[in-house]
């Protein structure tokens, strides 16, 4: 039997979640017999598109039997989807909801399907733990990922629907990187306006960012204003082991959200469905979870209080 292969395209080799989905990925080609050979985007759309298109027209180099991929950019490449399609390459996209598949699904016996995250439930969850920490509502300085990203606004529509009425958000926009947001706090500190805002928690749609936010944080020279910066809640999400919920355990986070690596599942439907020629279903969700519990992190806000007003 023909040795099957896979290209998974991921957004950046920078950004803890992206690299835990490339060992996800090449734990599972080492499971299932397969080979993948992992490409990065370096968060660009267009060297994402240019890419993979290059994998699909190559005429010197056998195609892949499919390609996983994470979009950069908002569309989720419709035009290289379909000519992947075409030449017979399976296509699953991961962590974004792309209409054009309903189309090609009707087109193409490949197996064209999708596997994301519920980026609402994300939101929500932090809206969640923004509620238990700061119960009497307050002001979160709140980090976001690109404008153009799908999952980036619809953690934030999460999370406002879930956020007390009381707390006000201020937004700042990343780049899913521990320096974009480095860069983009700094810049925000460097504003007058900065220097008499009041915050109680500082709130990320990754947990690379809160880290970023952290380290701008620390190079203030300023003793005081370093430090109360420094002692508010800082929340992420993705929740890998090794990174955010490391992170949460020595209390450099209050708080981040387990969003599951989805490359191996993917590669694991993908393989099944070429093996068996079947169809898999056009998008499978995940569940993100809280990390800690929500009733821990409420207990321990709570117990913190006290232990402030002895």
């Amino acid at each position: 039997m023909k040795e099957l292969t896979f290209v998974v395209a991921l957004t950046t080799d920078d950004n803890d979640y992206q690299i835990e989905q490339a060992v996800a990925a090449e734990n599972a080609a080492h499971r299932l017999g397969v080979k993948v050979r992992i490409v990065y985007a370096d968060n660009d759309a267009i060297v994402q598109s240019q890419q993979l298109l290059k994998i699909i027209q190559s005429s010197s180099e056998a195609h892949p039997d499919g390609i996983i991929f994470e979009p950069v950019g908002g569309t989720g490449l419709p035009q290289v989807a379909a000519a992947a399609a075409a030449a017979g390459i399976g296509w699953v996209v991961l962590n974004r909801d792309v209409e054009y598949l309903t189309d090609l699904r009707k087109a193409y016996r490949v197996p064209l399907f999708a596997i994301t995250s519920d980026h609402l439930e994300v939101g929500r969850i932090q809206g969640r733990q923004l509620a238990a920490l700061l119960p009497n509502g307050g002001s979160v300085l709140y980090i976001q990922g690109p404008s153009d990203s799908l999952a980036a606004k619809q953690r934030s529509e999460g999370l406002h629907e879930t956020k007390p009425a009381n707390l006000q958000v201020r937004v700042i926009k990343g780049n899913w990187t521990e320096s974009s947001a480095h860069k983009a706090v700094s810049s925000w500190l460097r504003l007058s306006t900065s220097q008499s805002s009041v915050c109680d928690a500082i709130a990320c749609q990754d947990d690379s960012m809160a880290i970023g936010a952290r380290k701008a944080f620390q190079e203030l020279p300023d003793r005081a204003s370093r430090e109360r910066w420094l002692g508010l809640p800082f929340l992420g999400c993705d929740g890998m082991p090794r990174t955010g919920q490391a992170w949460v355990k020595s209390g450099t986070l209050a708080a981040t959200v387990v969003i599951p690596a989805n490359t191996g599942q993917a590669l694991e439907t993908l393989v099944q469905a070429l093996q068996a020629g079947t169809r898999p279903p056009a998008k499978t969700m995940t569940v993100p979870l809280s990390f800690p519990d929500l009733g821990i992190l409420a207990t321990s806000r709570a117990r913190k209080a006290r232990a402030g007003s002895d």
